[in-house]
């Protein structure tokens, strides 16, 4: 896999993850978020236990650090591994593996986790990290389309770009925004024209589901007058 960053926005308690890999359908191994837990991007040589089983340990409140360093050492595999993770608090870990593809790294934030593997070198993850924190004022799915952008203009994977995701949960289980660009010559770009699809057409639909607090939710509500 290629680059990714897990996020937490401060002024909504958004969670979230944003991707590109030179390979297929990166939302489905890569990106793992939980509104009680945090959020988690597994790659490199993906191992999907460090999101499965870390995300409960986060929603139970142990810092990443300590999540992310006891399940890695219980990992074989984990010189080959690559993890970011960010906790509903915004406490932030990330780990890269002696054995992943070089350029290999990760830079880690209030708020946020960015790491990169198979990197044309150190600028790609420097430039999304700048981006990320130079646009705080923006909600958080902008902010990881934005920061995806970045890392594709800066360099991204050496053997290019074909998949590219953005995951946003709200205090709700299900995804605020769920974009996946899973096949494209150009991720980046079709991830930016699926981003105003979604804002456009599906987000008022996710915005009128029912919720924990309303069961009935705005859209049945409006349906039954």
């Amino acid at each position: 896999m290629t680059f990714s960053i897990a996020a937490r926005c401060p002024r909504t308690g958004q969670l979230g993850v944003g991707a590109l890999t030179a390979r297929p359908a990166v939302g489905k191994l890569v990106a793992h978020v939980h509104a009680g837990g945090g959020a988690v991007a597994t790659q490199a040589t993906c191992n999907p236990f460090l999101a499965y089983d870390g995300l409960p340990l986060l929603a139970e409140g142990r810092p990443p650090r300590d999540v992310l360093t006891g399940l890695l050492a219980r990992d074989p595999g984990r010189e080959v591994r690559q993890v970011g993770m960010v906790d509903r608090q915004g406490r932030s870990h990330a780990f890269t593996g002696s054995r992943t593809r070089d350029w290999a790294g990760h830079h880690t934030g209030p708020g946020y986790a960015a790491q990169g593997n198979r990197l044309v070198g150190p600028e790609t993850l420097a430039e999304i990290v700048r981006v990320f924190e130079d646009s705080r004022d923006l909600d958080l799915a902008e902010r990881l389309v934005l920061a995806v952008e970045a890392g594709e203009e800066a360099g991204g994977d050496r053997h290019g770009a074909r998949s590219a995701t953005v995951t946003v949960i709200g205090d709700q289980p299900y995804p605020l925004w769920d974009v996946r660009v899973d096949d494209a010559e150009h991720p980046a770009r079709e991830l930016r024209r699926l981003h105003g699809v979604f804002r456009a057409e599906v987000l008022p639909t996710i915005q009128g589901l029912p919720t924990r607090d309303d069961p009935m939710g705005e859209a049945a509500r409006q349906a039954l007058g």
